[in-house]
């Protein structure tokens, strides 16, 4: 019964997302159109060496090279392998859905177990610098300052759960006795090396065969996520257009007035749940609501991660084992943790502070969003050029493949 229940839900759905399409075109249009814009100036250029550059990494043993440096430091604090300190520390530098891509890719490779990927994907996909300075400080809320703040809270909630999420599969982890009475009497220099070496060699693919394929790789995924941009853009101005989003405002009200929140910060709220770029600006129009209750707001949508991008997430840990319900557990634990720190340390430390006018933080600290500028500009010639260059190099393996 719980099956055909939730085939009427998905069915209805469905058929309402598909009504609100042909009843409203023009909005459809317009909120695509946004989307492949974000993705195509901002999000595909500024992923995309990354992306290829982690596959690269992986496939010469340079990130097992890092994990044998790392794991006296990893394994204690995080209770994961030494080489997710490479997915941790990328997820951090190039922002949403690094850390799941990478966490994949280890475990598709075997580098770490299906508990140690849970673990790792739970705290290794944050946001990045350049989205919190450059477009919430600066572009939405039009002081750098307020960027320190929203970093501060969001990495080091990022860094608590992780900690915590370090007791979670502890039973079923059989990993740990092995690491745990496994002594090592040759140098660290030396074994991370000896690593690096036996993962290169045990590669047998020609360099540019794993060229090919980490570009063909990085440029799927991404193509993938700006399906999914696209698609959450159309859903979120889909529901603001026939009121849904104000219908489910009015059902969380009564929880609202509880907390000390404005009810002017319902709609904005539930809009960043789903899509977080359309939220959070929404947010930082609202000049009625204090500063410290956006900046709350702010840090737990962005530590929820919002659902667009937990599906990018979910469609790339579906191609794993990795199971999705701790990276949502995650979520909710992380957008909790730092909605709480931005409060205590607005109250604390920043208050004060902050009352200096916002042109002169902005003229002091602007260099993300000139970055941003600079992206929106070259980033459609990039996103182009290498999708053009992916599909030149499947064109070429397919001649090759009809021809032997």
């Amino acid at each position: 019964m719980d099956q055909r229940f939730t085939t009427i839900i998905l069915a209805l759905s469905a058929l309402l997302l598909t009504l609100s399409l042909i009843l409203f075109p023009e909005e459809s249009l317009h909120a695509s159109i946004r989307g492949l814009h974000t993705w195509g100036e901002v999000v595909f250029p500024s992923l995309l060496p990354f992306f290829i550059m982690a596959e690269l990494l992986i496939s010469f043993g340079v990130v097992q090279f890092v994990g044998i440096l790392f794991e006296p430091i990893m394994r204690p604090i995080f209770n994961v392998p030494g080489v997710g300190s490479f997915a941790w520390m990328v997820g951090m530098a190039s922002g949403y859905p690094s850390g799941a891509k990478i966490s994949a890719s280890l475990r598709e490779k075997e580098a770490i177990s299906r508990i140690e990927a849970e673990r790792l994907v739970s705290f290794s996909n944050a946001s990045s610098p350049l989205f919190i300075f450059g477009a919430i400080a600066v572009g939405f809320l039009h002081n750098a300052e307020l960027g320190l703040l929203i970093a501060i809270c969001h990495y080091v909630s990022n860094m608590i759960v992780g900690i915590c999420m370090r007791f979670y599969g502890k039973k079923q982890d059989k990993q740990k006795k092995i690491h745990k009475h496994h002594k090592h009497h040759k140098p660290l220099l030396f074994r991370a090396f000896q690593k690096m070496h036996a993962t290169r060699i045990k590669d047998e693919r020609p360099i540019g065969q794993i060229l090919g394929d980490a570009v063909i790789s990085s440029i799927q995924t991404l193509i993938m996520v700006g399906g999914f941009i696209m698609l959450f853009s159309v859903v979120t101005t889909l529901l603001n257009v026939i009121h849904v989003t104000e219908l489910i405002s009015t059902i969380i009200h009564p929880i609202l007035r509880i907390l000390p929140v404005p009810l002017e910060i319902t709609v904005p709220f539930i809009t960043g749940i789903f899509e977080m770029t359309m939220g959070i600006e929404m947010i930082s129009k609202l000049t009625e609501v204090p500063l410290v209750i956006q900046l709350a707001v702010i840090s737990f949508i962005l530590g929820f991660n919002g659902f667009s991008i937990q599906a990018q997430v979910a469609s790339i840990l579906a191609k794993t084992d990795i199971r999705f319900l701790p990276y949502f557990f995650a979520r909710l634990l992380h957008a909790t943790i730092a909605s709480i720190l931005s409060v205590i340390l607005y109250k604390t430390y920043f208050e004060n502070k902050l009352k200096v006018e916002d042109a002169v933080a902005i003229e002091n600290s602007n260099h993300p969003y000139q970055v941003l500028e600079y992206l929106t500009k070259t980033g459609p010639i990039v996103t182009i050029g290498s999708i053009f260059i992916a599909a030149c190099i499947l064109c070429s393996r397919l001649i090759k493949n009809q021809s032997s």
